[in-house]
């Protein structure tokens, strides 16, 4: 499916005018369309595989050296210290284990990323990635204290019509404990409602292929 430019240039219209960061998800899109979004000004990518990262863009990142490489997908925590050669920014950090892993890691010379979001599950759903609301503030401290940077909150709120409420709920939580973190939320559905409850980073992919 080729790139719809017109709602490309329409989406990075609207995230200069609300200086929001625009994160392009390439899921299951070929190295050829990633060069594409970058002949066209995009920088910040999103991947939800770390092998499916890792295979498409070292070829590109030697060629395009001012992309940003993030992961938006789950972490598995076999997968974190191959995440964390290749990736600039992790915004789906959820749990202990997967902390205490990049702690032992974060000074290492391959270490890629610096900096890292925790991922909080908005909707409280069992199937759903990250940690309950309620501990958002006690385990950000605790990452700080294994010497995570973390710049900001991100979710994935449930499928509903109205994503308002948690969206608010996320900025409630977020403004709790600091003002100056990022907020990583909307997606091609909903990054309208993301950005009018103080997002400060959308994750838009599908909207760019229709």
């Amino acid at each position: 499916m080729p790139i719809n430019y017109k709602k490309l240039s329409e989406i990075k219209t609207i995230s200069s005018i609300h200086k929001v960061q625009l994160v392009a998800v390439t899921k299951n899109r070929s190295t050829d369309d990633i060069v594409e979004l970058i002949k066209s000004d995009i920088s910040l990518f999103g991947e939800n595989r770390v092998q499916e990262a890792e295979k498409k863009f070292e070829s590109i990142k030697k060629h395009y050296k001012n992309i940003s490489l993030q992961l938006i997908g789950p972490l598995q925590s076999n997968k974190t210290i191959d995440a964390l050669k290749i990736f600039d920014c992790i915004q789906t950090i959820d749990r202990e284990k997967i902390a205490n892993i990049i702690s032992h890691h974060i000074e290492k010379d391959w270490c890629q990323t610096k900096n890292f979001f925790i991922q909080i599950n908005i909707g409280k759903e069992k199937q759903k990635s990250g940690i309950d609301p309620k501990y958002a503030k006690e385990f950000y401290y605790h990452c700080l204290s294994l010497g995570l940077k973390i710049i900001g909150f991100m979710c994935i709120p449930p499928i509903s019509d109205n994503h308002h409420i948690y969206f608010k709920e996320m900025k409630r939580i977020k403004d709790s404990i600091s003002n100056h973190l990022l907020l990583s939320m909307g997606m091609s559905g909903d990054y309208l409602q993301a950005i009018e409850n103080g997002s400060n980073m959308i994750r838009v992919g599908s909207a760019f292929f229709e």
